[in-house]
């Protein structure tokens, strides 16, 4: 029998939880969950007892280069391991993805069944999804491209739906499997009450399970030119670390195309025989709107899902966030409030899927809030903006353990660092001394320097900075570790 290996596209931009979920940071990394976050949740669920099952491969993770540390760092806190990260110099959507993930595993020698996972998802019953695995491994294994179609239990016009045909011979057991009759677009609400009345309709979920070779071979047959371009931006990846970097040009010249549009709606109308779709029956959400969180998250008993420092009186059937302070609700029903240090968004719970139209007039405005959170991650920690002012600004930096910054210099800026946690080694121009809590150093204007954490404790200093531009683009790097332009 076949193996599975795992892979997790966390690839995706999306603002549609802002303020929470940012350009730079979105919402596959944000802890929607509470413990985990949705990445983590994605990845945990595939093992037992924290570790895979013995027919499970480690699980590959494609990912955009901006978030290629998140994902890292967020594997790492579980414990688990995983083979390797796929960086994509851009976006092409999940065919290209996949394909890529497909030939490396060719390429390592192996021809495991693929299950393809979105990271932004969120299941609440792992066991169930697990067993739904278990029952398209066989379907797998026999060529077919199984999907999991998500029973509904509303008629949603925010999903895409599958249609389902003939019962699979000796597929009686729950969850059935059948052929895929069709894939149907997101409908009005009056057909998604028709399609929940007649029972044979499922969410199309974008989760995926076939074997790598039968896959690349129906992109041969449908997507030749797609299949040339990411054949060749894998053969000519570079390997650095635990990273698989895609080869940029190749890459970018891939028709960007997702599975469904580029294999499966093709395959479904000349092959449906190829196709498989096991229902899914897990309490499954794509987690596409601040409404669909509230649907499927623990309530009070007034109805409100709350996560901070939270107070609310006299109201039903909120959804309240609060990341840095107290967040005060009085007569108040069917709101989403969300509170972070740098913006508060209150909108009525049936127009949350109207938050686009916000992260639009920010890139109107030129506005860093549709990309950045007040605090940034970095790969070697991260820093948060305290206080700014005319040719001043004051931020809060933390470097993790072993960690250090690159070796800089800036153009337009002096900058003074003071401790107060930890202990920081500096390079200052030729010289390079210790400093501990209370102390402090400057770094003129034009000079190298670089600021490293020799501790087994995160190192917390506050950066003063000052001069005529403050921008983030004004850092000349000489020497970086984690290799960034």
């Amino acid at each position: 029998m076949h193996d599975i290996l795992p892979v997790v596209l966390a690839g995706g931009g999306g603002t549609r939880l802002w303020p929470l979920s940012r350009g730079y940071y979105p919402k596959q990394f944000l802890h929607v969950e509470e413990d985990v976050t949705l990445l983590q949740g994605t990845l945990r669920r595939l093992s037992v007892g924290g570790r895979f099952p013995a027919h499970f491969q480690p699980p590959v993770v494609v990912c955009n280069e901006e978030h290629r540390f998140l994902v890292g760092e967020q594997a790492r806190q579980l414990g688990l391991p995983f083979a390797r990260i796929l960086l994509e110099p851009v976006g092409r959507n999940t065919a290209p993805a996949i394909t890529c993930a497909a030939l490396s595993a060719l390429a390592a020698g192996s021809d495991p069944l693929l299950l393809m996972m979105p990271a932004d998802h969120l299941i609440q019953e792992p066991l169930t999804f697990m067993a739904a695995v278990e029952r398209g491994r066989d379907l797998a294994a026999a060529g077919r491209l199984v999907t999991f179609g998500v029973v509904p239990t509303a008629p949603e016009t925010g999903y895409g739906y599958l249609q389902l045909g003939a019962p699979l011979a000796g597929q009686a057991a729950q969850p059935q499997a059948n052929i895929l009759s069709a894939f149907k677009e997101k409908p009005a609400l009056e057909l998604a009450e028709a399609y929940l009345a007649d029972g044979g309709y499922r969410w199309n979920s974008g989760i995926f399970l076939f074997k790598a070779s039968v896959w690349l071979d129906a992109l041969q047959s449908l997507q030749p030119a797609m299949l040339a371009a990411c054949r060749l931006a894998t053969e000519s990846a570079g390997q650095d670390g635990e990273f698989l970097r895609l080869d940029r040009d190749a890459f970018i010249s891939c028709p960007a195309d997702s599975i469904d549009y580029a294999v499966m709606e093709p395959l479904v109308a000349a092959q449906p025989e190829c196709t498989a779709v096991v229902s899914l029956d897990a309490g499954w959400s794509d987690v596409g709107s601040w409404s669909s969180l509230w649907d499927v998250s623990p309530r009070t008993p007034e109805g409100n899902v709350t996560r901070g420092d939270v107070c609310a009186i006299d109201s039903r059937d909120n959804l309240i966030f609060a990341e840095s302070r107290l967040v005060a609700a009085v007569g108040c029903e069917d709101l989403v409030i969300v509170e972070t240090p740098d913006a508060v968004m209150v909108a009525p719970k049936a127009r949350a899927q109207d938050v686009k139209t916000i992260v639009d007039w920010l890139a109107a405005q030129g506005r860093d809030e549709r990309l950045l959170h007040r605090r940034v991650f970095r790969p070697w920690g991260s820093y948060e903006g305290v206080d700014n002012g005319e040719r001043f600004q004051v931020k809060r930096i933390m470097v993790k353990p072993g960690a250090s910054l690159s070796l800089q210099m800036h153009h337009h800026r002096a900058e003074h660092w003071i401790v107060v946690k930890g202990t920081a080694r500096v390079t200052c121009g030729e010289e390079s001394f210790l400093l501990s809590e209370n102390q402090s150093t400057y770094i003129p204007l034009g000079q190298t320097h670089r600021l490293e954490n020799p501790g087994a404790i995160p190192l917390e200093i506050i950066e003063v900075q000052s001069g005529p531009y403050l921008g983030e683009d004004d850092i000349v790097r000489f020497e970086d570790k984690y290799q960034r332009v």
